[in-house]
């Protein structure tokens, strides 16, 4: 049975996570939520969850758009890479914002995203981004294993002779192929 990578579970929760907790941002421009921080901090998380990590073994599926907040996470360096970095700071984010009930939801979320990430970091992984394969070009010389000896129209491949048959036939030797025949054809039109 296969080791689990807790960091994808981990990953998933904390984006949710920051889902909910950015969602009072929406109230905030209508003037009825006055604290956007836990907004903030719900917009920065996403920022930071959305790019999926490699998996150590399979295919990891890409999220659309993710390439470019790749370069971003890439750029902190360690401070994003290191699952106890992103355990702490998530559950440190989590204690201003579950004392208010509109974020309490997003504070459950990421409390357990932090559980996640403490026990992936134990575990010895590590955020690595996916990298797009270079695309490999056909070589000219390995599709194709051997042109063509003669000319088109070619005869069928059971009425063909075969290399060893064409040494037999200037012997005079029969060949088990289509027999020749002796009288010429002319076709005369009138």
């Amino acid at each position: 049975m296969g080791q689990i990578e807790w960091a994808m579970w981990a990953n998933e929760q904390a984006l949710a996570s920051g889902l909910t907790k950015g969602a009072p941002c929406g109230p905030l421009v209508s003037g009825l939520f006055l604290n956007c921080s836990f907004s903030a901090a719900g917009v920065l998380i996403c920022l930071l969850e959305y790019p999926r990590g490699k998996r150590s073994k399979g295919s990891t599926m890409e999220r659309c758009g993710q390439k470019y907040m790749t370069r971003v996470v890439k750029l902190f360096g360690p401070l994003t890479r290191n699952y106890y970095i992103r355990a702490f700071l998530h559950l440190g984010l989590s204690v201003p914002a579950g004392f208010l009930l509109a974020t309490i939801l997003g504070t459950a979320c990421l409390v357990i995203a932090s559980g996640i990430y403490l026990l992936a970091a134990i575990r010895g992984e590590q955020w690595t981004p996916i990298e797009p394969k270079p695309k490999e070009r056909p070589q000219v010389g390995g599709t194709i294993k051997q042109p063509p000896s003669n000319p088109p129209p070619r005869p069928p491949a059971e009425a063909r002779k075969k290399p060893g048959e064409e040494a037999a036939a200037a012997a005079g030797a029969p060949t088990g192929g289509p027999q020749e025949n002796p009288v010429p054809v002319t076709d005369e039109v009138v």
